[in-house]
């Protein structure tokens, strides 16, 4: 085999490589539960909150669904969107710090909503969508402790919080950051979560809207076009040589 070849292969084997390592990381970087969209301004109004629960197994099917809002900075005036195939029960809780508005006084707020009756097949996802009248104004995230049951009777708790610095835990929390309102970047009442398919969706598809994905998926062209520059050059080095 000519040294031209040799090195043509190596390069296009190390860019297959890299790109592979980076498809993986994009499959599991888009795994866990998330909330759509990522961020909201302070004290937001009349909004929507879209959670994607993916199905992780390939031997059973996710049937059972529940999601924890909290209560020491409260989701007000929570409706829950109906889903086809889905039972929804919603639980409300008295507060222990009432929150005052403009039209009244609110004691109780939803601190849980629990999805049953439908099934999540492997490779497989689902959204979740719960309208709110209300977002607190005296926090920076939100987190929604989520647990999300399989056929087979595992359950799996996604219920980590990520410290400062930190790196991501393994069943992280569904987070949704709360912006200043000069400075928000959410998405619209209008965005993906409310225009999402009711139907199941691959996971691949899922994963094509994960900001991590994407940014591995960027990482990867990169990596690829040094491998095709490395063999550009070991060929013209090749030729130098042999003129």
């Amino acid at each position: 085999m000519s040294t031209t070849r040799l090195a043509l292969r190596r390069a296009g084997l190390g860019a297959v490589l890299a790109a592979a390592a980076v498809l993986t990381a994009a499959g599991v970087a888009s795994a866990h539960v998330t909330v759509h969209p990522e961020s909201y301004a302070k004290g937001a109004a009349d909004g929507l909150l879209s959670f994607r629960v993916p199905n992780e197994e390939d031997t059973a099917s996710t049937t059972k669904v529940q999601v924890f809002l909290p209560t020491d900075h409260p989701v007000l005036g929570v409706l829950v969107h109906p889903k086809d195939g889905w039972t929804a029960k919603v639980t409300t809780t008295k507060l222990k710090t009432p929150v005052k508005t403009d039209d009244g006084t609110i004691t109780d707020a939803v601190s849980e909503i629990t999805w049953t009756g439908g099934k999540i097949g492997a490779g497989q996802y689902e959204d979740f969508d719960v309208a709110f009248g209300r977002l607190p104004d005296d926090a920076d995230q939100l987190a929604f402790k989520t647990l999300q049951t399989y056929s087979d009777g595992k359950t799996v708790r996604w219920i980590e919080e990520t410290a400062p610095g930190a790196d991501e835990p393994e069943n992280p929390a569904p987070v949704l950051k709360l912006t200043a309102a000069a400075d928000d970047t959410s998405t619209s009442p209008t965005s993906e979560a409310s225009t999402a398919s009711p139907k199941s969706t691959t996971v691949a598809s899922a994963g094509s809207s994960d900001s991590t994905a994407r940014g591995l998926g960027v990482a990867g062209l990169v990596v690829g076009v040094l491998g095709l520059a490395a063999a550009a050059f070991a060929v013209v080095r090749t030729r130098s040589t042999r003129s």
